[in-house]
């Protein structure tokens, strides 16, 4: 498959800089020019690659983002709130930028309550999703969420197209799931792939889509978040990350069983219990090079991609076979790292 704006970078041949930005080396890292279309208004490469990822993600239409998930967010709330949305239902642990983007547009939270089990958040159920939506003009899920665990999305589908109100999914988490049923895009009316985090882009690199009835909404809301100077090797990456092929879970499953993982549904987020021994372990993991994602003091968290070698998953099991391992406690001890640092 023709990846557009790599292939236009590539092509570029070398001139003297008398435009943005300052460093004047040229290269990749460019801004719109004759040749390299306008994030702002596509209509040559980046429309090319905007409509492949379209496609491939599901959508009507899909806009390319270097601002990361947060600008998508903001972009789906946004694009609700102007077709008149004053209420939206989310669960109490979303990305802060829910809470942040809601306070920016005059929005009221409506939160889903949370519940928490081996020490990590419950995702909502969907009596309690559909209850808080009856209360809301949109319900907003996290799917997957940080831990590795999947909203009721079939339900709340089904819920808010009973009730005439938009679904929207924050799967800043799930963009390696594309073209599977465990997607956003199989049941969001507005939703968010963070690319860089389980896909092989650079980070930053991100992508906000619209079903066909908020392909146009979206598109006018994305303007206003999305940045007018955006990177083109992030914008090359996401791209690249999105046709990138679909990994089999299989070995990662199998080398969660053998570490003593805790089950979940993602097999992109390895959970190693080591309640109060967590530090002592990323100390240990750390020495030897190997670094984990998160220690919330009660698991540290490993993540894997489509690019995790073989080779790497070996060495992580021999170094968590050599160490000790502690009780979970349910609530995660005073001064650990929370899932997000602000709730709604």
């Amino acid at each position: 498959m023709r990846l557009y704006i790599a292939d236009m970078l590539r092509a570029q041949k070398k001139h003297i800089s008398f435009h943005t930005p300052g460093h004047k080396r040229a290269g990749a890292d460019i801004t719109e020019l004759s040749y390299s279309d306008n994030l702002y208004a596509p209509h040559g490469v980046l429309a090319c690659a905007e409509r492949d990822v379209a496609r491939i993600l599901g959508a009507a239409k899909s806009f390319l983002l270097t601002d990361g998930s947060t600008s998508g967010v903001y972009s789906m709330l946004f694009a609700v709130r102007k077709a008149g949305a004053r209420r939206v239902a989310a669960p109490v642990f979303s990305h802060p930028s829910v809470a942040h983007a809601c306070e920016a547009l005059g929005m009221t939270l409506v939160p889903i309550p949370q519940t928490t089990r081996y020490g990590v958040p419950v995702q909502p159920s969907a009596e309690a999703a559909g209850e808080a939506l009856a209360q809301a003009d949109a319900l907003l899920l996290t799917s997957p969420d940080y831990y590795g665990f999947f909203a009721p999305l079939p339900a709340a589908k089904a819920a808010a197209e009973a009730a005439g109100k938009p679904l929207l999914v924050d799967g800043a988490h799930g963009s390696h799931l594309h073209g599977t049923p465990l997607h956003a895009g199989a049941y969001a009316d507005l939703w968010v792939d963070g690319v860089h985090k389980s896909l092989p882009a650079l980070t930053q690199g991100a992508v906000v889509s619209a079903n066909a009835a908020w392909a146009e909404r979206l598109g006018e809301s994305v303007r206003y978040f999305r940045t007018t100077s955006p990177s083109y090797p992030i914008l090359a990456s996401v791209e690249y990350a999105v046709k990138y092929p679909i990994a089999d879970a299989g070995e990662a499953e199998r080398f969660k069983a053998e570490a003593g993982a805790l089950p979940n549904d993602d097999w992109t987020k390895v959970l190693i219990p080591f309640g109060a021994r967590c530090a002592e372990a990323q100390a240990y993991l750390e020495a030897h090079g190997v670094y984990p994602e998160l220690n919330d003091g009660n698991y540290l968290m490993f993540y894997l991609s489509p690019c995790t070698k073989r080779a790497e998953l070996k060495k992580l099991r021999r170094l968590l076979a050599q160490m000790p391992r502690g009780t979970v406690a349910e609530d995660a001890p005073a001064g650990a790292i929370p899932i997000y640092s602000e709730g709604l």
